[in-house]
């Protein structure tokens, strides 16, 4: 499918948006046709339904950026959901909202600036796509939408346990919500200067070397690991037998050291000239300044 319509933002904004409303939709009815399962499980299972859709919606138009934003809506729409299911919304709860909604309508409106059409795909689908042409849609399905889906599922419960329970607002929770507000300020300004950068330099083979990029090769990761551990320790000021909600901030952790990280470096490595040098030069995720070697400086 490739057709004059898809290459329009506006449009393809639009379908989007209709895929994430029917999408809602699906969630919520999964949801309220649950009642008597616990409330994490029927959360699972709303998240999951909603996934199919867009998935569904993805084979329709070819494309499996369509889930894309699904990383971001999805944890406002859950929370907020939450919060409106509750007579009363703890001090430390609405601390917990507020990060999230912070965190998600930032990154949701960097997604759509930086959206083109219908008709542009991820680079890392495309690659898939290439390779395992006829398994892709099992490979979209499990690996490009219901892993991270799991993964932020995870991430969540935290969040959602702070929204159920009476949470009192401690020293823990005040150091979480700085990190969450810390963890979105530093995707916030890593992503500004890629944008200027980009407007800037001609061409996708530019190596940006200027601001937070220029100690760290990804910072905009960075601020997304912090941001889970910062909802990790909010739970905890509740009490420390919480602690196995931990589990999806070390899943997130682990999907951008294992996966994102690696294959961002590779596909760096094979089309930015002198990113070699920047590598070996440069940390992954923590910003602070590599001592250059003497081979480095010749």
């Amino acid at each position: 499918m490739n057709t004059s319509w898809q290459h329009s933002k506006q449009i393809g904004l639009a379908v989007i948006t209709l895929v994430y409303g029917l999408a809602i939709g699906a969630g919520v009815g999964v949801f309220c046709a649950t009642p008597d399962l616990h409330f994490f499980a029927r959360l699972l299972l709303a998240d999951v339904g909603a996934t199919v859709l867009v998935f569904l919606a993805s084979l329709a138009f070819s494309n499996a950026s369509l889930y894309d934003p699904y990383w971001s809506v999805a944890p406002i729409v859950i929370c907020v959901g939450t919060a409106l299911g509750q007579d009363r919304v703890s001090p430390a709860g609405w601390l917990m909202l507020a990060a999230i909604c912070f965190w998600g309508v930032r990154l949701t409106a960097n997604w759509a600036y930086t959206f083109t059409d219908l008709s542009t795909q991820d680079w890392r689908y495309d690659h898939f796509k290439a390779r395992y042409p006829r398994l892709f849609p099992l490979i979209s399905f499990g690996g490009i939408m219901l892993i991270p889906t799991l993964v932020v599922y995870l991430c969540l419960l935290p969040a959602v346990q702070v929204l159920l329970e009476p949470s009192r607002v401690g020293g823990l929770t005040v150091i979480g919500f700085a990190v969450c507000l810390l963890a979105a300020t530093l995707q916030l300004v890593a992503d500004r200067q890629m944008h200027r950068f980009r407007r800037a330099k001609a061409g996708k083979q530019a190596l940006i070397r200027v601001g937070l990029w220029r100690y760290a090769r990804h910072p905009n990761y960075l601020g997304e690991i912090l941001m889970w551990w910062g909802v990790f320790t909010t739970v905890l000021a509740q009490g420390w037998d919480w602690w196995h909600l931990g589990a999806g901030a070390l899943a997130n952790t682990m999907l951008f050291l294992l996966i994102s990280i690696p294959m961002a470096d590779r596909r760096n490595r094979a089309m930015r000239p002198g990113f070699e040098q920047y590598y070996r030069q440069t940390n992954s995720l923590l910003p602070i300044k590599v001592k250059q070697s003497t081979h480095d400086r010749l």
